[in-house]
């Protein structure tokens, strides 16, 4: 596996600094996703605007972060952060989630690359409920 320089950096992003760590989520079992997304050509934007609509109120959701990727017009970086994997997996069956499943799916292209993780704390993420 060839890792590309764009690779590293998303990795080395989402690798928690010690120094930013909080007492409260140091020893967690939060769980994260981080996975790329394209969408079909000239639908990015429509898709954005889908995702941020179904993704508003998610118990157990501490970030949901949908980032352009500056290299590729259609494609989409979606960075995701629960106070547990239970909590992503229900997430999935609500409501507004299944709606925007639904209503997006159209826009779809395809995904890329996608990484489980498990975070541990870091600036601007918010404390486990």
């Amino acid at each position: 596996m060839t890792i590309t320089r764009r690779t590293a950096v998303t990795l080395l992003a989402a690798l928690p600094l010690t120094a930013h760590a909080t007492p409260d989520t140091k020893d967690s079992n939060m769980y994260g996703l981080i996975g790329k997304m394209r969408a079909q050509p000239g639908q990015r934007e429509a898709l954005i605007a889908i995702l941020l609509e179904g993704t508003k109120a998610m118990p157990g959701c501490l970030g949901y972060v949908i980032a352009k990727d500056k290299l590729d017009a259609d494609a989409l970086w979606i960075t995701e952060t629960w106070d547990s994997q239970a909590s992503h997996k229900a997430s999935l069956a609500l409501p507004p989630v299944q709606a925007a499943i639904a209503k997006g799916r159209p826009l779809i292209a395809g995904f890329g690359e996608r990484f489980e993780t498990e975070p541990v704390g870091g600036h601007g993420l918010a404390k486990p409920r």
